[in-house]
């Protein structure tokens, strides 16, 4: 079968849940527009809003330290500058980033709902030339379906994609085939990516995008089922051009070469998993 693109996703603000797309336009050097634009930073982080710079995610507000966020939808309309943030049982805010006002209004709310906090309360930052994603420069970040099914059959459990907040969730590939393709170049309609790096998950997995409750503890699946913590890759923008769901996935021209001892042991070791779960014994 061959690969297509799924679904494609932004997160404007960093955390909170993202919205489904059916096309965008990527540059070169640049991330998915508007994906990770805001975030709501720490109290006790400080930030010139003049000169914004890249900061690691434990200086915002997080899904790893506050669950709650996952119940959090937002909104943006970059051409009337605005936000919308909703959750259940609260009234909504609708307000613009550019005026204090507007930032005060999103502020205040999005207090509200996290409560009091040691550092003091929260505020809305934007990004300057790198999105607030969790690597110090712009990548989009990519899902392979079959390899999270393949892991739900080692945990014996359903797992949301959207656990993984990726921005490209591709089918029609082998399970873990996407990490081999690490130092090189893909396409994906008009678009050349480089893959850097494979992309170490921590325990903001555990929150069910859903219910924002921790069900699930996808690292210490990863590390019982492969011995490692990754899922997915980064990839950056090497030639620009547009996506579009159900674009066709190109790997690279020359495969890197796997270690077949390696590639044997993982397939025992998912047949052992396995088994029970289809023999029906858990």
């Amino acid at each position: 079968m061959a690969a297509t693109l799924a679904h494609l996703y932004r997160f404007p603000v960093k955390g909170l849940r993202g919205d489904p797309l059916d096309a965008a336009t990527l540059a070169a050097g640049e991330g998915l527009p508007n994906d990770r634009r805001f975030a709501f930073a720490r109290g006790d982080t400080r930030m010139d809003p003049a000169a914004p710079r890249w900061l690691p995610k434990q200086r915002f507000v997080m899904l790893m330290r506050d669950t709650g966020l996952a119940r959090v939808a937002c909104s943006v309309d970059t051409q009337a500058e605005t936000i919308e943030l909703t959750t259940p049982g609260r009234p909504r805010c609708a307000a613009s980033w550019a005026t204090p006002d507007g930032r005060q209004r999103l502020e205040t709310w999005a207090n509200d709902v996290l409560g009091p906090r040691d550092e003091g309360p929260v505020r809305l930052v934007e990004a300057g030339e790198t999105s607030f994603t969790d690597v110090p420069q712009n990548c989009l970040s990519l899902i392979n379906l079959e390899s999270v099914r393949e892991l739900e059959l080692h945990m014996a459990r359903a797992l949301d994609p959207l656990r993984f907040r990726a921005n490209l969730y591709v089918a029609g590939l082998s399970p873990w085939q996407e990490f081999d393709w690490v130092g090189q170049e893909i396409r994906i309609g008009e678009v050349t990516l480089r893959i850097p790096s494979r992309i170490p998950r921590c325990a903001a997995t555990s929150v069910n995008p859903d219910t924002g409750e921790r069900d699930a503890n996808v690292v210490k699946g990863l590390r019982a089922a492969y011995g490692h913590y990754d899922m997915g890759i980064y990839a950056e923008v090497v030639c620009g051009g547009s996506v579009t769901v159900g674009d066709a996935v190109t790997p690279p021209d020359r495969p890197r070469a796997r270690s077949w001892a390696g590639h044997w042991l993982r397939f025992f070791g998912f047949l052992a998993r396995a088994a029970p779960i289809v023999l029906g014994r858990r």
